[in-house]
């Protein structure tokens, strides 16, 4: 379990990782390299939903299990958000 000081750490690190996954995406769309842009649209968004996971003491390594407590928590507890978490 890691102290207050580093959870913040790297919830901010998390986002900064986004930040650039992003910029890198657009210039990826702007070079019509479309399957390399949808990969970095992933891991833009798994940074940071890793971010909010670490905001609410939520840690894990598995995707399938960051994405099951994003909808568990932020989507089948909001009815209004149902169809989010469906793909």
């Amino acid at each position: 379990m890691m102290d207050e000081k580093d959870r913040i750490s790297l919830i901010n690190f998390r986002l900064e990782q986004a930040k650039e996954t992003i910029n890198l995406t657009r210039f990826l769309i702007d070079s019509r390299k479309l399957n390399v842009a949808v990969n970095r649209i992933y891991y833009g968004m798994y940074y940071v939903l890793t971010a909010l996971a670490l905001k609410h003491k939520f840690e894990t390594s598995k995707h399938t299990q960051l994405i099951g407590w994003f909808n568990k928590h932020f989507v089948s507890e909001n009815p209004e958000n149902k169809n989010l978490g469906k793909f």
